[in-house]
């Protein structure tokens, strides 16, 4: 063309850079729309419909809209028949107090202790009673609510007021709340409502993460708050959620971080205090999540918009692919959306994708990080005990726990995942 040595190497330097600066672009911005729309096509960015598959969006429906006195969720009685999910309902429903009052009575050491330690004695009684007239329900070792059942309800500071006899380790304790308190305030303080505070400029941000919901920091602090006994910030975060907490969004969210910030922070508030505000603002948002299942294979895409029920996979994960991490951490969380819902819909989701994994060899021992939604294959050989692979190895050994140790198949698979270092 003419050009000297000199300008086809300036020519060639800027190609690069702006090659390299597309591509930076597609993997540090995974969650922009335009990029969405630029690099996914038009069948990608819809949802799969099929009239048999696990995925269906017309299954889903139908399981919703069953009769309650017909549904039992699978998976949630243990062999020796424990309580119908009516009768957990009602017991649950008989919460504690929370108001400042009566924390204050439980500090001082008064009679508020006696009541609530009472009234849940009764409650774990009548429900004894129930079940050795109620048996019916699913068999199956997936779950045991019966010993999970003895953590709910507690008095926020637990047992002796939450007064250890060690005078070091209360010391701790107080510091440990004198620190939550001040990351509190000053999240009230500078970003009350937002996802988060960025404490170097004191703004609020809300992110795109979580397709237009709002309050993750009050969501995810709920059960820290009431555990810790900070019952002026938890009344506060409860007026929030059942004033604020508008969950009818348009936004584009990961199916990943709405289910374990917002599901599992609003059931933990709801197992620890009994209020029904969080209850049906978990099942509300749980239906939301269903449609990112509607694919061929009933593996969930990473992106949701919880309006329209839209999902599509991230620009950035290989070939369209789902992400171990992300659809391998959604078992604790909805298993409790059948329990509460007695809607067996959401724990069918979640062990359908067990089915699969065990259905597929693992290359290396350990399971690759990206899967197609479609296909059911992996898409590529890639391991990692770390990012994209690393929660759905905890929630495994957590479901094998949360299960009072019945849920052998989380067991198997978890030990059954080894590194083979010949294979590298």
């Amino acid at each position: 063309m003419g050009l000297r040595l000199s300008q086809k190497f300036v020519f060639l330097l800027f190609l690069s850079g702006l090659v390299t600066l597309c591509f930076g672009a597609l993997f540090f911005l995974p969650d922009s729309v335009r990029l969405k729309r630029m690099f996914l096509s038009k069948t990608e960015s819809q949802p799969v419909t099929v009239g048999s598959g696990s995925g269906s969006e017309n299954d889903a429906r139908e399981h919703l809209k069953r009769p309650k006195d017909q549904e039992h969720p699978r998976g949630m009685t243990s062999a020796k028949g424990e309580t119908s999910s009516s009768t957990k309902l009602k017991s649950l429903s008989r919460k504690p107090s929370v108001s400042h009052e009566a924390t204050e009575e439980r500090l001082a050491g008064g009679k508020a202790q006696e009541d609530l330690t009472l009234t849940r004695s009764k409650t774990e009684s009548a429900s004894e009673k129930a079940t050795a007239s109620d048996h019916h329900g699913a068999n199956s070792d997936t779950f045991t609510y019966a010993k999970f059942k003895r953590c709910l309800l507690k008095p926020p500071l637990g047992r002796d007021n939450g007064k250890p006899s060690d005078p070091k380790t209360n010391e701790r304790r107080e510091k440990v709340k004198e620190m939550m308190k001040f990351a509190w305030d000053n999240y009230k303080r500078y970003a009350w409502g937002k996802n988060e505070l960025r404490p170097l400029t004191r703004n609020g941000h809300i992110g795109n993460m979580f397709g237009g919901l709002r309050g993750a920091s009050i969501i995810d602090s709920l059960d820290t708050l009431y555990i810790m006994g900070l019952m002026d910030e938890y009344n506060d975060a409860k007026e929030w959620v059942q004033t604020s907490l508008d969950l009818n969004s348009n936004g584009e969210a990961s199916l990943f971080e709405v289910n374990i910030r917002y599901v599992g922070g609003l059931l933990s508030a709801y197992y620890l205090t009994g209020e029904e505000v969080f209850k049906n603002k978990v099942m509300e948002l749980g239906e939301k999540l269903l449609p990112a299942f509607n694919t061929p294979t009933g593996i969930p895409r990473g992106v949701i918009n919880l309006g329209s029920g839209t999902s599509w996979s991230w620009g950035w994960a290989s070939a369209g692919s789902s992400i171990l991490a992300e659809f391998g951490t959604l078992h604790l969380e909805f298993v409790h959306l059948s329990e509460l819902s007695r809607n067996p819909i959401y724990t069918e989701k979640v062990m359908n994708i067990r089915k699969l994994l065990n259905k597929i060899e693992k290359p290396h021992g350990l399971y690759p990080n990206f899967l197609s939604p479609v296909s059911g294959n992996w898409v590529q050989h890639h391991v990692s005990i770390g990012g994209l692979g690393d929660s759905f190895y905890e929630y495994l050994i957590k479901s094998f726990l949360m299960s009072d140790k019945t849920d052998d198949d989380a067991k198997k698979m978890y030990y059954g995942a080894h590194w083979r270092y010949g294979d590298f």
